[in-house]
């Protein structure tokens, strides 16, 4: 036989291959527009045929001891288990194997996993895709044992071509296939190679990026990402252990932050935008409780980016990196605020994409959600308005409690995370209450009904996410309290000099207009009535600070200024309602492109060419 062909000719490569094959084609994901990798069946003809060529490298025997027999009886061993596993998780949780999964298969004891297997494994798995995969391992089986009576010999087959012929035309489909494949395979070591988690969602976030389109590659990936926040944990728990506060006035009783997801500021009715998709924010403005800030950046458009230094003290320009500095929630725990975390994004969960994974990695750690809330949800919702729900219940619960404890606490630091305008806007607000259709926009040939639907998806989730944070405003307006509103980033929606786009440009070159786009936000401050009456001096310097500029990476010096927690972390420089702020600290969106200087430069070129 062709040398070149013998590879192929092994039952190790023609069952490898029609695993992998029906794998990708049943764990496309059930959505619009989904489909099997596209390169699928090249680069698994070189995965499989590299694997077969090495097996039949190793010598049949080592003595009296069969080798190759015993070392592929032990890749079938690993191989057919996990594709089963990984079509399994593809079927119970809408998944594949990733590093939520396997974080959470750390944490389960032996009689979770019991109650587990015994909840799931049962005649309705043997009939579904599960089935389908763990078939091929015993029709292989059924093969092999029955491999003297099925013998044949493919050399027959090939007798009319000649060997030098047939190595030819091997080779010319290898050198093919492998071309094909060489992309994604670069692609998949270069995430490999990241040294930090959010390096890894960054190198996911860009395109192309690779294509973990086999379970070995995803649980490869999935060890390698829980080992790199394991690191993480590690110093971000180090820090825990040493937290000082050294005094708190109480300053503030009730402080709220409102962190919505990505707001395109240039679609906020209460920046000016024509639709009028922000109604109770702006009535709120006119009553003059509500205070707009002008001049306000993010540092990352990437969730998680900004979320490590949203809850951490940590600021752009400090030496050290962001899980070497405490959370800001910690400190205020430790100063004897009662914290409540709701979120409706960072919960953990089987079907948890790598960008919840790498942003919420931190919130949900045993320990280290201990020592920041006092009060969490337990699960996600479709909408955000189940958040007030939460809300209420954790209420209830913290009333009894007192009454039974006879515990008052003298501060509260609620924090609302909402999943706002997250694509795919259409699911961001209810179908009930969507007030905006394609045909409400200019039709023109920038804009055809496709992308006015999209838009009008967008406004409606703005619409909707009005309403929300007016239910949580009224809960607390009749309080001492002060309300934080910000989206952790912004978002392209067809806006100008991107007509085509909505979303997000993770590898583009960022300029002035993506920067407006994607890093320039709304927020706002809103103080009651009551808190107005006791603090005026606060509300004086929130009316001052409106056009101040902001970057969001510095917000839990502001939080720790309104509360008056005295701590070696509070630094008054960062604290945007401080008379000691500093204006003029470079604000780096990514850490390397300075905003103002970016701004200004291009504002100056405008003003030359008039």
């Amino acid at each position: 036989m062709p040398i070149l062909l013998r590879p192929i000719f092994t039952r190790l490569f023609v069952f490898l291959y029609i695993l992998g094959i029906t794998s990708s084609i049943i764990t496309v994901p059930n959505w619009k527009g989904a489909h099997m990798y596209s390169n699928a069946p090249y680069e698994l003809f070189i995965d499989v045929y590299l694997l077969s060529a090495l097996v039949l490298l190793i010598p049949r025997r080592l003595h009296r001891f069969p080798l190759r027999q015993t070392l592929k009886v032990v890749l079938y061993l690993f191989i057919y288990p996990l594709y089963v596993i990984d079509t399994f998780c593809f079927v119970k949780f809408g998944s594949t194997i990733n590093p939520s999964m396997l974080l959470l298969l750390g944490e389960t004891n032996s009689n979770e996993a019991g109650e587990f297997l015994a909840s799931y494994i049962n005649s309705d798995i043997i009939f579904s895709e599960v089935g389908i995969i763990a078939l091929i391992p015993l029709v292989h089986l059924a093969v092999w044992l029955l491999r003297r009576k099925l013998r044949y010999s493919p050399t027959l087959l090939l007798q009319r071509w000649g060997t030098v012929a047939c190595n030819i035309a091997i080779a010319g489909l290898i050198v093919w296939f492998a071309y094909e494949a060489w992309e994604n395979k670069q692609l998949y070591m270069k995430t490999m190679a990241c040294e930090t988690i959010g390096e890894v969602e960054h190198a996911l976030a860009i395109k192309p990026h690779t294509e973990m389109y086999q379970p070995p590659m995803r649980l490869a990936f999935s060890i390698r990402s829980n080992r790199l926040i394991s690191k993480q944990l590690d110093r971000i728990k180090a820090t825990t252990e040493h937290v000082q506060v050294d005094s708190c006035e109480f300053k503030s009783p009730n402080i709220i932050l409102i962190i919505g997801e990505s707001f395109n500021k240039r679609h906020a009715q209460l920046y000016g935008y024509e639709k009028k998709n922000m109604p109770n924010q702006v009535r709120m403005r006119k009553q003059g409780f509500l205070i707009p800030m002008q001049d306000v950046v993010t540092p990352w458009n990437l969730t998680s980016f900004v979320f490590k230094h949203l809850m951490t003290t940590y600021c752009v320009g400090d030496s050290l990196d962001w899980c070497d500095y405490p959370l800001f929630c910690q400190i205020f725990r430790e100063a004897g605020y009662d914290v409540t975390f709701l979120t409706n994004q960072f919960l953990p969960q089987a079907k948890e994409a790598v960008y919840d994974f790498s942003g919420g990695f931190f919130l949900n750690d045993s320990l280290l959600s201990r020592v920041q809330f006092d009060h969490r949800n337990e699960k996600l919702h479709v909408f955000d308005e189940g958040l007030l729900k939460d809300h209420r219940e954790l209420a209830i619960a913290r009333e009894k409690s007192k009454s039974s404890a006879a515990h008052h606490d003298r501060g509260r630091l609620t924090i609302f995370h909402l999943m706002g305008q997250h694509v795919a806007y259409r699911i961001r607000c209810p179908n009930s209450k969507k007030k905006w259709g394609a045909n409400d926009y200019p039709d023109d040939m920038d804009m055809p009904q496709k992308r006015r639907k999209v838009m009008a998806d967008y406004d409606n989730a703005v619409w909707y996410n009005d309403s929300v944070v007016n239910q949580i405003v009224r809960r607390f307006r009749n309080e001492e309290a002060i309300i934080i509103y910000l989206s952790d980033h912004g978002e392209e929606v067809f806006g100008p000099g991107a007509r085509h786009f909505f979303g997000r440009m993770h590898d583009a070159n960022i300029d002035k207009r993506l920067a407006d786009e994607e890093f320039r936000i709304p927020m706002w401050i809103y103080c009651t009535q009551k808190y107005v009456r006791r603090h005026r001096d606060i509300y004086r310097a929130a009316k001052a600070a409106r056009n101040k500029k902001y970057m969001t990476d510095a917000l839990s010096h502001m939080l720790l200024g309104l509360a008056g927690i005295h701590c070696p972390y509070y630094k008054a420089e960062y604290d945007l309602l401080s008379p000691q702020y500093n204006e003029n600290r470079p604000r780096l969106l990514k850490h390397r492109v300075d905003y103002d200087k970016l701004k200004s430069t291009l504002d100056n070129d405008e003003n030359s060419r008039r």
